[in-house]
């Protein structure tokens, strides 16, 4: 039985997807629509009951349905391939800025631009929407989405290497699970035309030169 990531093209689990390509690892993949609520079907339910993505399902049948947990287990799987740092303490701040960028740039701050609707009691979105002020709310959110994704990324530059624009990544000379978790939404940064602190643009740069990179971003669709 081969691993299997559960996966939408352009979403967090472009992380996960890169992660598996350079590992070089055999996998299925299998494609979730999200707009279309395909995570919310009772199959999918049945493997992860969050309904989340990213999902990897071992080789053995046990599911692992969390980012962060993914990653440390392909890391702590594969040791020789160097995804996290051999210093305990830098290890321990990799892991801290991936649980940073997966809980509260993502899980916080892009929600709102992606999914606003997600902050309003229904009951209340139709009281909006009769009152005309939908469009207003919706806007609002996106925006405050947007402030708390430009503080994020300021907070994270500033622990990102000085010399990122010219050589390494965020750990090192080369490039492991946090540069992963950090790519996908500086990707989406780029997407939605939110500017990028220097370094954090830098290291958006220096992860899209990656041949594997490119190659899965090639496999998801964008050119």
């Amino acid at each position: 039985m081969a691993l299997t990531l559960y996966m939408t093209p352009g979403s967090c689990s472009t992380g996960i997807h890169i992660l598996l390509e350079r590992l070089a690892l055999p996998f299925a993949a299998h494609v979730l629509n999200l707009p279309a609520g395909q995570h919310r079907g009772p199959a999918y339910l049945a493997i992860n009951p969050k309904g989340s993505i990213p999902t990897l399902v071992l080789d053995d049948g046990r599911a692992l349905c969390e980012f962060e947990a993914i990653a440390l287990w392909l890391a702590r799987r594969h040791p020789q391939a160097g995804l996290l740092p051999q210093d305990p303490v830098d290890e321990a701040q990799a892991i801290g800025l991936m649980a940073d960028v997966v809980g509260h740039l993502h899980g916080q701050a892009f929600t709102r631009v992606f999914t606003p609707e997600r902050y309003l009691p229904p009951a209340m979105a139709d009281a909006l929407a009769a009152a005309g002020l939908h469009a207003a709310w919706r806007e609002a959110v996106v925006a405050q989405g947007r402030e708390m994704a430009a503080a994020a990324f300021e907070r994270i530059a500033a622990r990102l290497p000085p010399g990122i624009e010219h050589e390494g990544f965020a750990f090192g000379p080369h490039w492991g699970v946090a540069d992963a978790a950090l790519f996908y939404p500086e990707f989406w940064a780029e997407k939605t035309g939110l500017p990028l602190p220097a370094r954090c643009a830098a290291h958006l740069q220096r992860m899209r030169a990656q041949p594997v990179v490119r190659q899965v971003l090639a496999e998801e669709g964008y050119r």
